[in-house]
C-alpha cells in the first residue's frame, strides 16, 4: 500500500500541531503494517503581516479573545496535554512563519521534512522560541540533522500563493489521493482510514 498525503499548516497554529501530532502517529500505525506514504508539507501563514521581531504570544491572544483570552488558553493547554504535549505562553513569541516554511522546504528536500516540522512545533509552542529568528533556525536545523541553505524562498513564495488560490483560508487541511478534503484537528483513526482508503483505491496519486 503507497499513497502521499498533503498537509496544509501553519506552525504558529495549536489546531495545526494538534492535527500534525495525529497525522503523525497515523501515519507510524499506517507504515507499522507495511503501508508506504509520502507526507506532501504545504505552507500557509494565519498571520503574514506578523513581524521578524514579533510580540508576546499572549498579548495577540487578548487581542484575539479579548477577556476569554486567560480562559482560552488554560483549555487549549489542558487539550494539548490530552495529546501528550506540553504548551507554554507565558513567554510565547508570535512572529512570521515564512523563514520557519522555508527551512521545512529545505529539510523535506534532505528527506527530513516532518522532523523538521515536527521540531518547530515545539520550538514555539513549548520552547517559546522565536520561529522567525535566522540563527534559532540555524541552532534548530543543525539539532534535527538538516544542513542548512538560504534557499527556497521562491519555492515556499510560490507554494503560499498556490495554497491561497486553491481556496484554503484555514488550516490545517489534509488531502488524501481521490478522496475530499478533511480539515481541522481530525482524530488518529479518521486520518488512518484515509490513509489506508486512498492507497488501497488510488495507490500512487496525489
Amino acid at each position: 500500500m503507497s499513497t502521499t498525503v498533503q498537509f496544509v499548516f501553519d506552525i504558529p497554529c495549536v489546531w495545526s500541531y494538534f492535527g500534525f501530532t495525529r497525522l503523525r502517529r497515523a501515519l507510524a500505525r499506517f507504515r507499522a503494517d507495511g503501508g508506504q506514504a509520502d507526507v506532501v508539507l504545504l505552507p500557509f501563514q494565519l498571520d503574514p503581516g506578523a513581524s521578524v521581531e514579533g510580540e508576546p504570544k499572549l498579548q495577540v491572544l487578548r487581542r484575539a479573545f479579548g477577556a476569554d483570552a486567560e480562559a482560552a488558553v488554560t483549555r487549549i493547554t489542558a487539550m494539548a496535554a490530552e495529546e501528550g504535549l506540553l504548551f507554554r505562553h507565558e513567554n510565547a513569541i508570535s512572529s512570521n512563519s515564512f523563514e520557519a516554511h522555508r527551512l521545512i522546504a529545505v529539510a523535506a528536500r534532505q528527506g527530513l521534512g516532518e522532523e523538521m516540522t515536527e521540531r518547530l512545533f515545539r520550538a514555539h509552542h513549548t520552547d517559546e522560541l522565536n520561529i522567525a529568528d535566522l540563527d534559532t533556525l540555524k541552532t534548530l536545523a543543525e539539532e534535527t540533522g538538516v544542513r542548512w541553505s538560504h534557499e527556497g524562498a521562491e519555492e515556499t513564495r510560490a507554494a503560499l500563493e498556490l495554497v491561497r488560490n486553491s481556496g484554503v483560508r484555514g488550516v490545517p487541511v489534509y488531502r488524501f489521493a481521490g478522496r475530499p478534503p478533511l480539515t481541522g484537528a481530525q482524530a488518529e483513526q479518521t486520518l488512518l482510514a484515509a490513509l489506508t482508503s486512498a492507497a488501497q483505491e488510488h495507490p500512487h496519486h496525489l
